[in-house]
This record gives structure tokens, C-alpha cells and sequence, in this order.
């Protein structure tokens, strides 16, 4: 079932070619859009400004000739109610409640919720959290993360073929350090005799670097053992085999409490293909020398002194770099793996570097823009109650498992403080699911190109636009039908939907809106665009419930469906946004 925006838009481009047949499909523009109050009708369309040079005419009188062509109904049933000529040429459309009837009607028996699979599935790679090994996640890690894993979840419902990419740092100089340090003070911990976790190792890569700097021989030996590592000496892999596997317990610990799931690709995947980049690069003539290193210089990035801006692809030493994994990975990603759409997440401050990255990757022939799309998502900070970078009170940078732990205790002492009497086992639950869901969705709320405070007390309240707000609109609809205690799949069989009171009609409305929503999610990558949906969706359930009574009256049956709609909904859209729902608050 198209969406109604997408039946709109063929209604009012048909009726432009009819009412303007010497336009042609080129000169026709898709503006319209939802409208953003209801007095502007339900949805507008705009064009009619647009093509005012091009026709020669007054942009009311394009209007009204289009709109006297715009086929009012929809096979043979009523569809636009009204079309309102506004200003100098909008043109407000007022859909007809029995066709909002009608859709939500379909939507109530559709599990997709009037979201159609494609015939042909693309393949969409999106790389996110993407950690260092030998360092815990903090919280710059926090947004990467929710973010990657709310589109990834997006593009799965939408039926693509979803590939979920952590790209790990997990190799490079600093682990010959690291190597080093543990052999001279604890060895045990590479033949199995001493246990450790991801907190020693931080420490002990504190302290190894703190030798490099000040030991000559200990600088020599690190080196010795990059050199071995990246030569494939056993002892060396098999050390650092055992230092990815306890960060990598570590970041499980915190992909499961935000019930993440993500394919573990670190950069050492990319490390046999480096030499075959270079000499690819230099084959087709893309290298320059500078300063002893094989760069790419790619057309319009300059640096601060406005000179050219170098992509460095290997370095004076012979060694590689971020810019040559990078260049590897999009290769193997649009070649090998035959990606249609691949979607970095990382912050802002990465932004120049992807860029540089794509265009060279278009120079030499990996990817091309017009059968691939590869977008790099930057995101803002998270900001403290200072403004400054959110972090502790010493100064240090948060680490990610203890705001998860903090905002799962904070919601604990919420609940208890609200229902004393609840048992343990549900309140922990329901804690893990409002403070984890709490967190995910102030972060999603906000613009992921802007900065925002964090503030726990904020995200945790019950009002406003947050998760427990959203979760109690889906709790309030199960309250109600453990009231009326009717079969729904039953219900859904015998009775349907019939929209009539003002605010059944606004709720109606707003739900066949649900698949716009994620499509524009989709082809922006914004995911407040969802969330700011579904608060309106809260909203308007909310002035329904007020309005129209569902319990004991004639149009119960109807009213329970349309709250059994919404609440199929709110749970799809909390769980693309990765918000578990639950039963009772």
C-alpha cells in the first residue's frame, strides 16, 4: 500500500501534466508535504510557486487549474474531502475520513504496519562504535553507537540486508608498546598463569606509553615488537590475540545492556590489503612523494595555510595509517562485498577525513556515486552541566558503563520511590528498560549534527519528550485492554475502525504518517525525525483518550482498535529506535 504522501504526489503530478501539457516530467517538482498545523488542511502542496517563471503565470492561477484537475478519489472511493487555494498559491488538502478509515483499517491487520519489503533488497553496510582495543568505551562512544544501531534497525524493518560493522581499532604501533610492557611486568597473562580485564590493560597502556617516552631501550624493544606483529610472528599475534579478547569481553558487557549487536571488523581485517592499495594507487598514477610520503592529493581540500591537503596513504617509514585502512575497507566494501549503500557513524570532527577518503575512492575507480551511496553521519558532543565535554568529577572522560549503570540506579530509585510495593524483580526490569531506554532516546531526540546537555534527571521524567513519556502512552493502551479483557486478534476480525470525533480523526491521521516518518529517516539519517514522530503520536493518543471514552460505549470496539493501532505502532518505533516497551509502569 503506497503511503499517502506518495499517492498525493501522483494525484497532483498527473493533474500538473494535465492542466500544463507542455511540461514535461523533468520540470516537476515533489513539494508536497505534511502540514505543520491543522488549519493549513492535512497535507500541502507547493509547486505551484515553483513553476510560476517557467509557465509565465500567476502562481493562484497555476494553482486553482491543478487543483480543478486533481482526482478526488481513490478507486472509486472518497479520498480528498477538500482543496483550499491559500496565500499566493498553497493549496491546503483535506483527506476524507473514510479514506483514513480505510487505511488505518488496513493497517490494524498488517504486522509491517503498511510497510511493504522490496522486491530487491539492497545491501546496506553501517560501521558504528567502532572502539579502540586496550581502551574502555566512554561516553563519545554513546552516540556512534545508539545511532548506528537505530539506522541499522531502521534499514532491517524497511526489509534491506543490513550489515552491522564494528570497525575496532586493533592494530597499529601502540599495541608493540602494550606487547612490551605486559611481557616485562606481567607475562603470566600470555601463557594463561594470570587473570586479568580491560581496566588493567587501560592502566598498563598508560604506563607503557609513559615508558616509551622516557626508556630508549624499552622504545627500541616496542618497535622490535611492532615489527614482529605486523611480520606475523606467533608469540607477537598470539599476545595480541590475547589483549583483543579481553577488551573484547569488556565491550560485550555493554552491547548486551544496550542490546546491540554488532559484527566485530577490526582493522586488522584490512592489514594484508594495505601493500595492494598502494601499488593500485600508484598503478593509476594517483601518488605523490611528499616528504618521503605516498600521499593522494585530492581537489579542494587545502589546509589551514591554504595549501594543498594531503590524504596519506603511507608513511616515510613505510608504515600505513587510518587514511589507508580506510581506503581499503570502501574498497572491499563496494567490490567485494557489492555494498549499494555503506554509512559511517562517527563525530563531526572526522568529517574532512571521510570526505577526502570518498572522493579519493572515487578517483581510483573503487566506488561510484551513481551506482553506490556512501554517506559519512557526523554527530555533536555530549555536553556536561557545564557546557563543557561530559565527563567526571575529576575531569577524566566518563566511562560508558558507568552512565549506563548510573541511569539504570537513578530509574530504580524513581520506581521504588513511586510504587513501593513493587516486586524486585519487576522493578529491576522495568529499571533496566526505562534508564537504558531513557538514555538512548535523549540522545536520539536531540539533532545527532548538534551538541546536548546530559542530564539524568531530564531524560527520566514522565513528561515532556522522553522515553518514559512514550512508554507510558503504550502502558496506558495495555491498561485498557486488560480492562475490557476482549480478545484483540479476535476483535480485529469482527469489528473495524471507524473514524468520526476530531481527535479520532488526528490520531487516525497520524498513524498512516507512520511509514513517511521512516522514510525520511531513511533518506536523511536524522533519527530525531522518528522520535519527534512519535512524541506526536503520544500526544495525540493522549487528547484521544481525553476526548472519546473507549470502555462501555457504542463505538468501544472501534476506539479499542484504534488504540491497539497505536500501540503497534509506539512499540515498532521504540524498538527501531532500540527502547524496549513494557506492560506495566
Amino acid at each position: 500500500m503506497p503511503n499517502t504522501l506518495a499517492l498525493l504526489h501522483s494525484k497532483f503530478q498527473k493533474a500538473t501534466l494535465e492542466a500544463f501539457p507542455q511540461l514535461s516530467q523533468d520540470d516537476l517538482v515533489d513539494d508536497i508535504a505534511q502540514s505543520t498545523q491543522d488549519k493549513f488542511g492535512h497535507y500541502q502542496f507547493n509547486a505551484a510557486m515553483k513553476l510560476a517563471k517557467p509557465l509565465k503565470r500567476k502562481p493562484r492561477d497555476i494553482a486553482q487549474a491543478i487543483v480543478d484537475k486533481v482526482e478526488a478519489e481513490e478507486n472509486g472511493q472518497p479520498c480528498i474531502e477538500n482543496l483550499e487555494i491559500a496565500g499566493p498559491g498553497f493549496v491546503n488538502i483535506t483527506l476524507d475520513p473514510s479514506f483514513l478509515t480505510e487505511r488505518a483499517n488496513a493497517l490494524i491487520v498488517d504486522p509491517r504496519l503498511g510497510i511493504s519489503k522490496p522486491a530487491n533488497p539492497k545491501k546496506v553496510i553501517v560501521e558504528f562504535s567502532s572502539p579502540n582495543t586496550a581502551k574502555e568505551l566512554h561516553v563519545g562512544h554513546l552516540r556512534s553507537t545508539i545511532i548506528g544501531d537505530c539506522l541499522a534497525r531502521l534499514f532491517e524493518f524497511l526489509g534491506e540486508n543490513v550489515v552491522r560493522l564494528n570497525h575496532v581499532g586493533d592494530w597499529g604501533t601502540a599495541f608493540g608498546m602494550l606487547i612490551a610492557y605486559i611481557k616485562d611486568e606481567h607475562p603470566g597473562v600470555f601463557t594463561g598463569e594470570e587473570e586479568t580485564d580491560l581496566s588493567h590493560l587501560v592502566t598498563w597502556y598508560k604506563a607503557s606509553k609513559k615508558r616509551f617516552d622516557s626508556d630508549e631501550d624499552f622504545k627500541s624493544r616496542s618497535r622490535l615488537e611492532v615489527v614482529a606483529l605486523q611480520g606475523g610472528d606467533t608469540d607477537s599475534l598470539k599476545a595480541w590475540e590475547v589483549i583483543c579478547e579481553i577488551s573484547r569481553k569488556a565491550y560485550q558487557e555493554i552491547y548486551d545492556l544496550l542490546d546491540v549487536h554488532i559484527e566485530e571488523r577490526g582493522e586488522s581485517f584490512y592489514n594484508p590489503l594495505l601493500p595492494g592499495i598502494i601499488e593500485d594507487l600508484e598503478s593509476k598514477g594517483l601518488v605523490t612523494v611528499s616528504n618521503g610520503a605516498k600521499c593522494v592529493f585530492v581537489e579542494g581540500f587545502k589546509n589551514r595555510d591554504g595549501d594543498p591537503l594531503p590524504l596519506m596513504v603511507q608513511k616515510s617509514d613505510g608504515g600505513y595509517n587510518y587514511d589507508t585502512t580506510d581506503m581499503a575497507a570502501i574498497r572491499h566494501r563496494c567490490e567485494e562485498e557489492k555494498a549499494d549503500r555503506i554509512i559511517y557513524i562517527t563525530d563531526l570532527g572526522q568529517a574532512t577525513h571521510f570526505a577526502m577518503v570518498f572522493k579519493a575512492a572515487q578517483m581510483a575507480g573503487y566506488y561510484d556515486p551513481k551506482k553506490q551511496e556512501v554517506t559519512h553521519i557526523g554527530f555533536g558532543l555530549v555536553l556536561g552541566p557545564d557546557g563543557k565535554k561530559f565527563s567526571t568529577r575529576a575531569g577524566e572522560t566518563e566511562r560508558l558503563i558507568d552512565l549506563l549503570t548510573t541511569a539504570v540506579d537513578k530509574a530504580e530509585a524513581i520506581i521504588s520511590e513511586r510504587d513501593p510495593e513493587m516486586p524486585q524483580d519487576e522493578r529491576k526490569a522495568l529499571a533496566k528498560a526505562l534508564g537504558i531506554g531513557a538514555v538512548k532516546y535523549a540522545d536520539l531526540a536531540s539533532h545527532r549534527a548538534s551538541d546536548y546537555t546530559f542530564s539524568y534527571d531530564r531524560m527520566l521524567r514522565f513528561d515532556g519528550n522522553t522515553a518514559a513519556f512514550l512508554m507510558y502512552a503504550y502502558v496506558r493502551v495495555a491498561g485498557i485492554k486488560r480492562k475490557i479483557d476482549i480478545d484483540i486478534e479476535e476483535l480485529i476480525g469482527k469489528e473495524k475502525i471507524a473514524l468520526q470525533h476530531p481527535s479520532e480523526i488526528a490520531l487516525g491521521l497520524h498513524l498512516t504518517q507512520f511509514s513517511e516518518a521512516l522514510n525520511t529517516v531513511a533518506h536523511d539519517l536524522i533519527p530525531n525525525r522518528l522520535t519527534d514522530y512519535l512524541y506526536e503520536l503520544a500526544n495525540k493518543f493522549n487528547a484521544f483518550f481525553r476526548d472519546c471514552r473507549v470502555e462501555g460505549t457504542e463505538e468501544q470496539s472501534s476506539r479499542l482498535l484504534l488504540c491497539e493501532l497505536t500501540a503497534r505502532t509506539l512499540k515498532q518505533g521504540l524498538h527501531i529506535l532500540g527502547i524496549e516497551t513494557v506492560e506495566k509502569m
